[in-house]
């Protein structure tokens, strides 16, 4: 086991290694982006990577508050689905209703790596090849996409 102390400096660690290899990275518009703290532009939208002992996920999660407004931003992404999972090349999974770590009621969309462990740099290689392509394809998605949602903001 890890102390606090150690699961906190790992996280940061992998989590700058990761923001390092990214930066050079631009998106898909061909501005520089902050790869980890992605923003959509659209409150309550994002794209979240997470990583711990266990398993790696990345996706779209979607916080609104207020559940019928959040149903509906749900129902734009699964409008979008078809292409979406084209621009990803694999299928996701759809929650639309789920709760986060804190027990908040959230929509996502998502892939998960099994096993992965972020406490083992032997697995940073493994973990990176994960997220990236990932994350880029949510930005290229993204930078058309987002467009749907003008109405919902």
């Amino acid at each position: 086991m890890y102390s606090k102390t150690e699961v906190s400096q790992l996280r940061q660690a992998f989590w700058t290694t990761f923001g390092q290899y990214m930066q050079p990275v631009p998106s898909a518009e061909g501005v520089p982006t902050n790869w980890i703290n992605y923003k959509t532009g659209l409150k309550h939208v994002y794209f979240r990577m997470h990583a711990d002992g266990r398993h790696a996920t990345i996706g779209i999660e979607l916080t609104h508050p207020d559940s019928d407004i959040r149903e509906l931003f749900f129902e734009q992404f699964e409008a979008l689905k078809l292409v979406l999972h084209e621009t990803l090349g694999e299928q996701w999974i759809w929650e639309p209703t789920t709760e986060d770590a804190n027990g908040q009621l959230i929509s996502r969309i998502y892939q998960e790596l099994r096993p992965a462990n972020l406490f083992s740099r032997d697995d940073w290689p493994r973990l990176i090849s994960f997220f990236k392509p990932r994350i880029m394809a949510l930005d290229e998605f993204w930078s058309t996409a987002q467009y749907a949602f003008d109405e919902l903001r």
